[in-house]
């Protein structure tokens, strides 16, 4: 007879994030997951297979927690730019409320694991493809709205935006000054029109 699991996948796998997001996939020793979980590592290995099994399920639970709000930021049908500047300001003050200057999970894990990964490569393209998609909607009626200048194409400009995310992201993890990181904002929107 199977036995019950008996913990809590969902607050396994958000901790195992948070363990990721500071030391990395190859910083992160199995005990390091057991610590950060309080789950033990038999039982780590029978619900996530093994530590890249865990390392994908933190994975989707970035996405749901990081991207997913930022895309629902996008479609709430306000006014292109507007929206741009609310999405980037949402990602700035959750950057600053951190505090513990954990990394970006998608930038840490394109850094270090895309090259040889191609489960993580998948993941990492599949969630910048929806904030891309996402942006490139939002520009793109911007433009017809004449709230932003055509001179550029509206995927390049999306391109553009993720790169700003993934730019203040980083540069929160270094040092998460919110003023700074909003003049990068206030450039990020000029360098639009």
């Amino acid at each position: 007879m199977a036995r019950v699991r008996e913990f809590d996948t969902d607050r396994a796998v958000e901790a195992a994030m948070n363990a990721f997001r500071r030391k990395g996939f190859e910083g992160t020793s199995v005990q390091d997951l057991v610590d950060a979980t309080g789950v033990g590592r038999g039982s780590l290995y029978a619900a996530f297979g093994s530590k890249e099994g865990l390392y994908l399920a933190a994975m989707d639970r970035y996405r749901e927690r990081h991207a997913l709000p930022l895309v629902e930021v996008l479609r709430q049908g306000a006014p292109g730019r507007e929206l741009l500047r609310e999405a980037l300001v949402a990602a700035v003050d959750e950057i600053a409320r951190d505090g513990s200057r954990r990394a970006c999970l998608i930038v840490g894990a394109a850094m270090e694991r895309i090259a040889h990964d191609p489960q993580v490569a998948a993941h990492v393209r599949s969630t910048t493809e929806l904030l891309e998609d996402a942006l490139a909607e939002v520009v793109a009626e911007a433009q017809a709205a004449g709230q932003l200048s055509g001179r550029r194409g509206a995927r390049d400009l999306a391109r553009y935006l993720v790169v700003t995310l993934h730019g203040l992201r980083v540069m929160g993890a270094i040092a998460p000054d919110r003023d700074a990181l909003m003049a990068v904002v206030d450039v990020a929107l000029d360098a639009l029109d």
